[in-house]
């Protein structure tokens, strides 16, 4: 028989306490329930003395924020202290009867915990309890904006008499926790500063940067798949990227991008799995699968994308932050993993269509989100393993004779319901990144090169493609021509125009100027 937590522990679910504490809120109900879920935010426990020490994984409470062993008390703290954890409640609501949450609310009808209660119950469950409406009593927000991202404005619910600002419909939600990290990313106002840097430069030259910022981020899209396509297949991913969040999201629109970044497709199945996914490798002497994440159900799939493209709508409209909002959308559909190939490109593309439908970027300019993802990749795959990780031991799979997997149990929640904050975090860094010094540095760089070209006519006529290997050459050798080019691709300057032409480098490309492409890798920009 289950118990409450009551004596205070060193370990919870092998999670290290800072200190010893009895678990409390959600930790408590999973405990007290056995609730097989995910662990990925930050839990809570009753401390024995008054000043506790807490972590990146617990947060320890004084002796006098103790609440009561039992459900009433245990939910209206996890509500107040750690904000709306749907998975827990989803799991918790299919293990009480439904009488239970209605004694709740009926011993207290105008409490704003028990009224958020009663409404999380009807909407994760969409079962309808033997209540009658709250009545005439001030409306709560579902989702505490202190503690969690969420919809600017809610939709009211009379019944319930709360608003509803959860930022997604219930078939697909994951949040975000408000940090002192992610509030520091957003008192920047990155997008602001996006478009007041834009607004400084030339259209042509933003124009030019635009282009190969797009064409850089295809690439490193690949490059992060471990790809390095074709120019013409690069180029036609850009313009599958430039075209982000001009149209509507749906199934059929990612069905048609999944042909554009697969190219060849005849030895890929394209359109929604019909079978098991995985993500990992197979035992070299057995060929049995070793996943690393395993993907949602094919039968869930509808369902789950259903979700995700309203979860997109109705976040982003509704005034959600729009790089949090871009991160549930683009992590939740990488961990859905809907197709056979093309997946992480996908999931990519969704961070530029939620940026974009959010108004975040300038106009006609896509911020080369995969350029940052894929200089942290260490980072990157941390944060994909934040979640898949600690999902894998709940997942029960067999392996199939083809060396797939079928999952056993009951999954769509662990893919609808996640908590997003280290992704969002991870995604505003690259964000960051991208407008700090990126963008910037590409300006810069087009200045100078023009600066460049206009001081090299004046010196020698020279097609654009021989400027560019000629400034390829300085950039290598610190702004001197090396004697390998001026016998051999330059040998026809003579020493005064090689002097010249050094001059004219050294004044268009200061110290400090952001390091071109070599010689051998023709720079896109021309």
């Amino acid at each position: 028989m289950l118990e409450w937590p009551s004596q205070p522990v060193t370990d919870f679910r092998g999670i290290p306490l800072p200190e010893p504490g009895i678990p409390a809120g959600y930790a408590a109900l999973m405990a007290r329930f056995g609730l097989a879920v995910p662990i990925s935010g930050p839990l809570v426990a009753i401390a024995e003395r008054h000043h506790p020490r807490s972590d990146d994984r617990w947060r320890m409470l004084t002796p006098r924020h103790a609440p009561a062993l039992e459900l009433s008390a245990q939910l209206t703290f996890a509500l107040r202290y750690e904000g709306v954890n749907l998975i827990v409640l989803k799991r918790l609501f299919g293990a009480v009867a439904p009488a239970d949450i209605a004694a709740m609310v009926g011993a207290s009808p105008t409490g704003a915990y028990a009224r958020r209660v009663w409404f999380l119950y009807e909407w994760l469950t969409e079962t309808k309890l033997d209540l009658p409406d709250a009545g005439k009593v001030r409306a709560v927000p579902v989702v505490d904006p202190d503690l969690q991202l969420a919809l600017a404005e809610g939709e009211p619910s009379a019944r319930h008499r709360v608003m509803n600002n959860l930022p997604g419909p219930a078939a697909f939600c994951p949040m975000v926790r408000r940090t002192a990290t992610l509030e520091a990313y957003r008192s920047q106002r990155l997008d602001s500063r996006a478009r007041e840097a834009a607004g400084r430069v030339r259209s042509d030259l933003l124009a030019r940067a635009a282009a190969f910022l797009l064409l850089n981020d295809s690439k490193s899209s690949f490059a992060i798949e471990g790809e390095r396509p074709s120019g013409s297949r690069a180029t036609r991913w850009g313009q599958a990227i430039a075209q982000a969040g001009r149209g509507p999201l749906s199934v059929a629109e990612l069905d048609r991008l999944q042909r554009i970044v697969i190219g060849d497709h005849r030895f890929v199945r394209l359109g929604l799995r019909r079978e098991g996914g995985f993500v990992g490798v197979h035992d070299r002497d057995t060929q049995m699968p070793i996943p690393d994440h395993v993907s949602a159900r094919a039968e869930d799939l509808p369902s789950l994308l259903e979700g995700l493209i309203a979860f997109s709508e109705r976040a982003i409209r509704g005034g959600m932050d729009p790089v949090a909002a871009a991160a549930c959308v683009a992590f939740g559909f990488v961990y859905i993993h809907p197709f056979v190939d093309g997946n992480g490109r996908l999931h990519r593309w969704l961070v530029h269509h939620a940026l974009a439908l959010a108004h975040f970027n300038p106009p006609g300019l896509i911020f080369p989100v995969s350029v940052a993802i894929h200089r942290r990749i260490a980072d990157y795959r941390a944060v994909l393993e934040s979640y898949s990780a600690p999902l894998l031991p709940l997942i029960d799979w067999e392996p199939t004779a083809d060396g797939n997997v079928r999952v056993l149990n009951d999954t769509a929640d662990f893919y609808r319901y996640f908590d997003a904050t280290r992704h969002a975090e991870f995604l505003y860094a690259c964000v960051e990144q991208v407008i700090v010094h990126d963008m910037p540095e590409e300006i810069r760089f087009l200045e100078s090169f023009e600066r460049f070209s206009e001081r090299l006519q004046q010196i020698v006529d020279m097609p654009a493609a021989e400027v560019e290997l000629l400034r390829g050459f300085l950039a290598q050798n610190e702004g001197r021509l090396s004697e390998r080019a001026r016998t051999r691709e330059f040998a026809p300057l003579s020493d005064a125009e090689v002097a010249a032409v050094e001059r004219a480098y050294a004044l268009s490309f200061p110290k400090g100027s952001p390091a071109p492409d070599p010689p051998d890798a023709p720079d896109p920009r021309t």
